[in-house]
């Protein structure tokens, strides 16, 4: 017999940036446990559309856990009380009969609210565009195994390209910090040959860019691995920090 659930919810809601935002509940009966956080959040929103209300503005893409869009504060934890899933894998199971769920977009200055519970993530992408690439000869298509690459460098640097960019760690890090994010980016490159051309300019650009776009320091506190939905590990902060002081000393 399938198991349901009484909730109610306590949802973020503010018209844009500049609006003041506020709390506002709402109750949902004989939700199945089986039911996605999104899916749940779909039928809150045809409940809303059908009693002539403003449908409540979220993210999402894939709902598969590899795009990093469904970007939701839930019970205090980025991405909700399970580990390693993003909300879109998050299901009602997790959470009891009658209990109050609250949801919140990501809190932090460089992620401002476009609406509701969706944020703007382009401070991501703009680190990104400020080195995460690598320059190549694309002539011939060379043999998959013609570079030879050590097979722990291989497993660390695609622990490190795991990272979905989703933004949970900067919304965890009491001080809004990107770097294991940048870490990640920085790393998947430096370990392999191909990231080599680079290097010396990398982590100063994505790390300038970083500060430009608000971010805040790092101060270890691992935040950022224990919400990280991929659980990206923050030993790459370490080899974020050497590509930055050997291309400062390169200078």
């Amino acid at each position: 017999m399938e198991k349901t659930i009484n909730i109610k919810l306590k949802i973020w809601r503010q018209k844009n940036a500049k609006a003041k935002g506020a709390f506002e509940i709402y109750k949902l009966d004989n939700i199945s446990t089986d039911t996605s956080f999104l899916e749940m959040l779909d039928i809150l929103n045809e409940q809303l559309v059908s009693e002539r209300k403003e449908p409540i503005v979220f993210d999402h893409d894939c709902r598969e856990g590899i795009c990093g869009m469904c970007s939701l504060y839930i019970n205090g934890h980025p991405h909700g009380p399970d580990t390693e899933v993003t909300t879109c894998q998050l299901h009602m199971r997790k959470f009891r009969d009658g209990e109050t769920i609250i949801v919140e977009p990501w809190r932090s200055r460089a992620f401002p609210v476009i609406q509701d519970l969706m944020v703007n993530r382009n401070a991501y992408d703009q680190i990104i565009q400020a080195g995460g690439y690598v320059s190549v000869n694309t002539g011939g298509v060379p043999d998959a195994n013609a570079i030879a690459i050590s097979k722990p460098n291989a497993d660390e640097a695609m622990d490190a390209a795991s990272c979905i960019g989703c933004g949970a760690c900067a919304a965890a890090c009491k001080n809004g910090s990107a770097m294991l994010f940048v870490a990640a980016k920085v790393s998947q490159l430096a370990l392999l040959p191909q990231g080599k051309v680079e290097a010396a300019t990398r982590a100063k650009a994505m790390i300038a860019k970083m500060d430009e776009l608000g971010f805040g320091n790092c101060t270890n506190t691992g935040a950022c691995e224990a919400e990280c939905p991929k659980k990206v590990s923050i030993t790459h902060i370490a080899r974020l920090n050497r590509e930055f002081l050997c291309a400062k000393l390169k200078d």
